[in-house]
């Protein structure tokens, strides 16, 4: 809910913002949740003469999350600064719910800052900063919120743990490949079974049991695991993320990946046996330099000591106990042996990061540091079946410093004093072609492509933190495909709604702050390099078989983002 506007005020009128918030750790229905959280805030400031103008109530967000990262906290707080925001006391119903930890004391010094006071019905009224006695009883309650949170996850994954354990209870997620979910009957617990849920169980697939009990069967013959994605794409089976497009749109499933052979033969699920806590959440830092910004949830996979394998099978079994470990032990075998741990140098900062694509894959190629040299590789046959008829190398490498050369020549000839007048009318011209929405405007088919351009952003981000290229690689290419649909089909704009585009006289002004390009980037350090070519949005295509690498840089969307480079710009 947005804040209501206020219209007139008395001087000595007493004026309220609420807050509120419920979350589904909360395990409570929002509309009642904010019923009676305000119906508390309303019944202690009416009897004053109070009267609630503005309303904020957070739906969805832990209780854990500070109030500058929930949507309308962060209102809230940035209503304050307004001197016309109409209203000078915030009215909370439980605090308990608005505040964790330690959040009170970072929250209040703000509001006290604004001149608003904070009521609480703890406290039968406004609460006083300089009151030490007020000040330990919203401690307090910070204190009770974090550990009743606790508390609820102790007890929630407790209880998990022994229901999959000793029960072996199928507790959600995506059903294995081999296995698909059927209805076992209503949920044990009475009210959750009135509100419709059900409990699930696995069962075998027709269509795919066979094929994990062949690569269990083809592995203990000796066939290896690259050898089984090679015979089941050969064949055209479709491999996991293929065979279940729906709940897979993310992955690349043209071919069998080696990882999908082993995941499936170190699952214990193909037992009978059901398998949970495979994965946690940590909670971790959003800034190391700003702890105020809480903590932000990230999964990570537990060791396999740690997983909570149940003691019975709960349901049919695709492969025997001992086909199962027997697999397991020629896996292990098969293993190289952990080296002696040695000192790593100082990570190389690959000056192409993210930037350079296999022309036979279209996939990223990877950094690699050999002999104090830079290297990119693309190992698309290492990581899937090459049964897919794609003719790809084994093997696809590029040196790095016998690119930069030839890379930052070209882009600096474009502002070379012979060509810097051509370049700067293209550029004009090109900018002044571009229609931007001087107003707000209703939704239409280019703010969907701008979705999808936010969405392939994310995917190149998630590469850069390490997700596996061919994966994002299929999700960038879905994406693009849906962007230029959407763009395809976008209105014309109308002239109306035009705004002044950068005029050459703008851009040869922005071109001289750039100064000497051509040495700024020989002297530059490789991060700042890398910014640059990443706002230029520079894109690098290498073609083993010519031996060339094909350049673009998008001029069109640049927005001209100065990147500072030997202390200046």
């Amino acid at each position: 809910m947005n804040a209501n506007p206020l219209f007139g005020s008395s001087r000595h009128a007493q004026y309220f913002a609420f807050y509120g918030r419920v979350s589904t750790e909360d395990n409570q229905d929002p509309e009642s949740s904010y019923n009676w959280q305000y119906s508390l805030a309303e019944n202690l400031v009416t009897p004053v003469g109070g009267e609630i103008v503005a309303r904020f109530f957070d739906v969805g967000d832990s209780r854990s999350i500070p109030w500058q990262r929930r949507p309308e906290a962060s209102q809230l707080l940035a209503a304050l600064r307004n001197p016309n925001r109409g209203f000078d006391n915030v009215v909370i119903g439980e605090p308990h719910r608005a505040f964790y930890g330690n959040q009170y004391g970072l929250t209040i010094p703000v509001l006290a800052h604004f001149g608003v006071r904070l009521w609480v019905p703890e406290v039968g009224g406004p609460i006083d900063p300089d009151n030490e006695a007020h000040d330990l009883v919203m401690s307090v309650f910070g204190g009770m919120s974090k550990g009743e949170r606790t508390r609820v996850k102790v007890r929630v994954r407790s209880a998990m743990a022994t229901q999959a354990l000793m029960q072996g209870r199928y507790l959600g997620g995506r059903p294995p490949y081999g296995y698909k979910l059927k209805d076992l009957g209503p949920h044990p617990n009475p009210q959750k079974a009135a509100d419709g849920k059900r409990l699930h169980g696995l069962t075998p697939d027709p269509q795919t049991a066979p094929v994990v009990q062949r690569i269990f069967r083809d592995f203990l013959s000796g066939n290896g695991i690259f050898a089984i994605a090679e015979a089941l794409t050969s064949e055209g089976i479709l491999s996991p993320s293929a065979y279940d497009q729906e709940r897979n749109r993310h992955r690349d499933g043209r071919a069998w990946a080696k990882s999908a052979v082993r995941v499936i033969l170190t699952n214990p699920r193909y037992t009978g046996r059901q398998v949970w806590n495979k994965q946690r959440t940590d909670e971790v830092l959003v800034d190391v330099d700003d702890v105020a910004l809480g903590h932000m949830p990230v999964m990570r996979w537990n060791p396999r000591d740690k997983w909570i394998i149940s003691q019975e099978v709960v349901h049919e079994p695709l492969v025997s106990d001992e086909v199962f470990n027997a697999a397991r032990e020629l896996l292990g075998s098969r293993a190289h042996k952990p080296a002696a741990h040695k000192p790593h140098r100082t990570r190389h900062p690959y000056i192409f990061k993210s930037l350079i694509y296999c022309s036979v894959c279209q996939r990223r190629m990877q950094g690699q540091h050999s002999h104090d040299v830079a290297y990119y590789r693309c190992r698309y046959p290492s990581d899937y079946a090459l049964a897919n008829r794609i003719d790809h190398p084994k093997n696809v490498i590029m040196r790095e410093d016998q690119v930069i050369g030839p890379i930052d020549r070209w882009i600096t000839s474009a502002f070379d004093p012979t060509r810097r007048d051509q370049t700067i009318e293209l550029l004009a011209r090109q900018l002044s072609a571009q229609v931007r929405p001087a107003i707000p405007r209703q939704r239409t088919d280019g703010d969907i492509a701008a979705e999808f351009d936010k969405k392939i952003a994310r995917y190149r981000q998630a590469l850069d933190e390490g997700a596996s290229p061919a994966v994002v690689a299929g999700w960038i290419a879905e994406a693009e495909q849906q962007r230029d649909k959407a763009l395809a089909s976008r209105p014309a704009a109308r002239e109306s709604d035009a705004i002044d585009s950068m005029t050459a006289e703008d851009i040869a002004s922005l071109v001289a702050e750039l100064g000497d390009i051509a040495v700024a980037l020989k002297e530059a350090e490789p991060e700042d390099k890398l910014d640059l070519y990443r706002s230029l949005r520079l894109k690098l295509t290498y073609s083993a078989e010519t031996q060339t690498v094909f350049a673009k840089i998008d001029l069109g969307e640049h927005r001209w983002d100065l990147v500072g480079v030997r202390g200046g710009t």
